[in-house]
């Protein structure tokens, strides 16, 4: 069984975790074999608190501890990049827009037309009102040479003036602007107003058509009843169909839901009644635990749900006695979501009993960072990096809310470009490796970050393993082969590390060229080659290659013997990638990196990129600050090529991020298609940029298409704009065009007062023609993103492994500790109230 180390004996595992960097003052840290730590007094950071919990559920007592108060806090759903921690959802986005003059003028013109004609009609001023019914009716309905009514004829004028109000009601509603107050009433509010509006004006229908039924009322009836009643008494030949009470009934209840159908189609009933009925039953296969009001989430309600009832007091007494920090609740919460999962209850209640806020400790023993300096949402996975702005071109749900990253986000992998000085480093590269180092502390995240020497990402102690390449007191030395037993697989990412950005050599004929050396030579010595050793086998120095074909002497290495003949035949020719790759071998080759990139320095312990696979690590590879650009980016490509191997079908269930400051020189055909399948192997990369030329001119597009995140800063250039725009493509919008035209006047007194009018105004009389139409434009044009975008500003786009997307729209990076939200969160981070 594995524990990630918190349980078993120093050396045990098949991949053991390495022990962390130690701290600046020497002194030695626990990490890996070591047990559990015992229960401590109080959790780091945090104070304890004077008050005990109650020990029942029945009536909680308010929460003693600014962790409770961080825990209670609502989340609510809310799109990819938005900051949950006390997010407030925007209410219905209500339209600014006015009704026009000419709106309002459609809808009174017609109505005011429809009630003359209607009174005209009702008082039979209308010249041969009757006289077309008459033409289709019995003589015997009408006294005789005139248009008067009698017998049935009454019921057929009844049905008459019915016909001629649909009608008119019909022709009001069509050449009018009913439509559009609909819609700027009604429909265009969300639920449940815009039902409650409709049946509101349902109600008022109604009580037009059946004013007997309303005892507040005392107008007449509009003409509907009676004409379906007169209708009836036509077409059955008399009365007595009304002698049945149920056909009544009926009859009136067939009116009332014709008149409520429209009113009920325009509200939206139906969706909304399927809406709340599909609520009603989620909520009962819930259970009735969840239909009862929940207890705050400082009492763990979830685990007195499954009946762990006394692992959820010992958590609440854990919580509100300040003796667990968000990193505590966040890793319990994880391994709750593991142990349901898994059916491993007992056991979860078990060392929940026994460690408390210590359970599943990190390897390291660490339980928080040594300092913050961004906002942390643990339990959300969550880092904030700034503020969406309220722009018109972001959309309604995102304007105001938190900007921030979280792995759902991170998985598709995130591209950052920005000129120097404009804060990639400090605005995002720095808090997601922060917030990544706090999620492995939870278990849930591996983090590798590449930097130059001095760059303040997090200090020392913040990571697991420090690899300072070139520094003569650095702890570590990252492995070439990264731990890989598979020649084929190590050639691979070397080749990719040496010659990835060479044109003139394949990068399968070098995997081949370097495979073909490194299995001979791993058969007879058991290890792959030193890198000084590779290039003189690269460069087809005969001494070598001799020795190692003299060592293939046996039977039993026949296939590596054919191998390293054909690289023995290969050397020399003009299609030859040994000397290429023997003069990339040449820049690490340097006294500078004298003892280090598996060169076996006595004073420092080879790495490999294989245990992220196993362990959430963090772990930070330092790069020379100043001079070695070009042996610095083979070494970031050769990360970056480990970083997609390692991570390719392990099944791990912890996110594994690669962060790299500077992506300069590292971006190849074979790496952009290594980030195109890290989104499915739970694992992602940030590749930070100042421009887009530092990649190679045909990996533009590919690079833009392989990411799901695109982040473009204040100050880039209109050549990376444009990239940006292209990628992020058009949206539909509506335009408004409106021209000015010269009034020409035909007769003497209107030019005279035309000419009067500019005399005073200086203008000439001109008429404005209105044109309304949708075009396709760029969501951001390259001259915006060059010129539109402030300084400590971004235009950040986001897509989630699920598939959720974000529009590219403006962020205001600075934005990340204002108070608005009331997130109860401190300045440096941490949840309010602790030290």
């Amino acid at each position: 069984m594995d524990s990630d180390g918190t349980q078993d004996a120093r050396g045990t595992h098949a991949n053991p975790v390495p022990r962390p960097a130690g701290p600046a003052d020497g002194s030695a840290r626990p990490y890996g074999g070591q047990q559990v730590p015992a229960r401590p007094a109080a959790a780091p950071k945090v104070p304890p608190a004077p008050q005990r919990p109650p020990r029942t559920a029945a009536s909680p007592a308010p929460p003693a501890s600014p962790v409770a108060d961080w825990l209670n806090e609502p989340r609510p759903a809310a799109g990819p990049g938005v900051w949950r921690f006390g997010h407030r959802p925007p209410k219905a986005a209500q339209s600014g827009e006015r009704l026009s003059m000419v709106t309002i003028v459609g809808v009174l013109v017609p109505l005011v037309v429809g009630l003359v004609l209607w009174s005209l009609w009702r008082d039979g001023r209308i010249p041969y009102q009757w006289a077309l019914l008459r033409l289709f009716t019995p003589d015997d309905w009408w006294w005789g040479g005139t248009t008067t009514p009698k017998g049935m004829g009454v019921e057929a004028v009844v049905v008459g003036d019915g016909v001629f109000f649909g009608v008119l009601v019909y022709a009001m509603g069509r050449l009018g602007s009913w439509s559009e107050i609909v819609r700027h009433v009604i429909t265009r509010r969300d639920q449940p107003a815009r039902a409650l509006i409709s049946a509101l004006c349902a109600l008022a229908a109604l009580s037009l058509v059946f004013p007997g039924a309303f005892p507040l009322v005392g107008w007449d009836p509009l003409p509907v009843v009676d004409p379906v009643l007169s209708l009836v008494v036509l077409v059955t030949g008399g009365y007595g169909v009304f002698s049945s009470r149920l056909t009544t009934d009926a009859i009136y209840t067939v009116i009332t839901l014709l008149v409520l159908w429209p009113f009920a189609r325009t509200g939206g009933w139906w969706a909304l009644v399927r809406e709340r009925l599909a609520a009603r039953e989620r909520a009962a296969a819930a259970g009735a635990a969840q239909v009862s009001p929940r207890l705050p989430r400082a009492y763990w309600p979830e685990l007195r749900d499954a009946g762990q009832v006394r692992a959820a007091e010992t958590l609440t007494a854990e919580v509100l006695g300040g003796r667990m920090n968000d990193v505590d609740c966040a890793r319990v919460d994880r391994a709750w979501d593991a142990a349901r999962a898994g059916a491993r209850l007992a056991d979860f209640t078990g060392t929940v009993l026994r460690d408390g806020a210590a359970a599943w400790t990190h390897p390291s023993g660490d339980r928080d960072l040594p300092a913050r300096a961004a906002r942390h949402d643990l339990l959300e996975r969550q880092v904030r990096i700034g503020r969406w702005t309220t722009g018109e071109r972001t959309p309604a749900a995102y304007r105001g809310a938190g900007t921030a990253l979280a792995p759902e986000a991170l998985g598709t992998s995130l591209l950052l470009v920005g000129p120097p000085g404009s804060g990639k480093t400090r605005h995002v590269v720095a808090p997601v490796v922060e917030s990544l180092a706090l999620q492995a502390l939870t278990g849930g995240a591996a983090v590798v970050a590449v930097c130059a020497a001095g760059t303040a990402l997090a200090p020392d102690r913040a990571f697991d393993v420090v690899i300072r390449v070139g520094d003569r007191d650095g702890v570590y030395d990252l492995d070439p082969y990264a731990g890989s037993e598979d020649p084929d697989e190590a050639a691979g990412f070397l080749a990719e590390a040496l010659a990835g950005d060479l044109d003139s050599v394949g990068a399968q004929r070098a995997a081949t060229a370097v495979a073909q050396l490194l299995g001979p030579y791993r058969a007879v010595y058991g290890v792959f080659p030193t890198l000084p050793v590779l290039r003189e086998l690269l460069e087809g120095d005969p001494a070598p290659l001799a020795e190692l074909r003299a060592a293939l002497a046996g039977p039993e290495h026949a296939v590596m013997r054919r191998e390293l003949d054909a690289r023995a035949r290969q050397a020399g020719g003009p299609a030859d990638p040994g000397p290429a790759l023997a003069d990339r071998l040449a820049l690490l080759d340097r006294p500078a990196f004298a003892g280090f990139l598996g060169a076996g320095g006595a004073a420092t312990r080879p790495f490999s990129l294989h245990n992220l696979a196993h362990h959430p690590l963090r772990v930070r590879v330092d790069l020379p600050a100043h001079g070695h650009e070009e042996a610095c980016r083979l070494i970031t490509r050769l990360v970056l090529a480990q970083f997609g191997a390692v991570t390719h079908g392990t099944g791990r269930r912890h996110f594994a991020c690669l962060v790299l400051d500077d992506a300069t020189g590292t971006v190849t055909a074979e790496s952009v298609r290594r980030v195109q399948r890290l989104r499915s192997q739970n694992a992602g990369v940030l590749l930070s940029l100042r421009t887009l030329g530092d990649v190679p001119e045909a990996l533009h597009g590919p690079l833009l298409g392989a990411v799901g995140c695109r982040m473009a800063l204040a100050g880039v250039t209109t050549w990376d704009g444009s990239k940006f725009a292209h990628a992020w493509g058009t949206e539909w919008v509506e335009t408004r065009d409106v021209a000015q035209h010269t009034v020409f006047a035909d007769q003497p007194m209107t030019r005279a007062i035309h000419a009067l009018r500019k005399l005073i105004t200086g203008r000439a009389v001109t008429t404005e023609a209105v044109t309304v139409r949708q075009v396709e434009r760029e969501r951001w044009s390259a001259s915006e993103l060059a010129h539109a975008v402030p300084p400590g500003h971004a235009v950040l786009s986001l897509t989630t492994v699920d598939g959720e997307h974000a529009p590219p729209s403006l962020v205001d990076l600075r934005a990340t500790r204002d108070g608005g939200d009331g997130d109860g969160e401190r300045r440096d981070g941490r949840p309010a109230g602790t030290r």
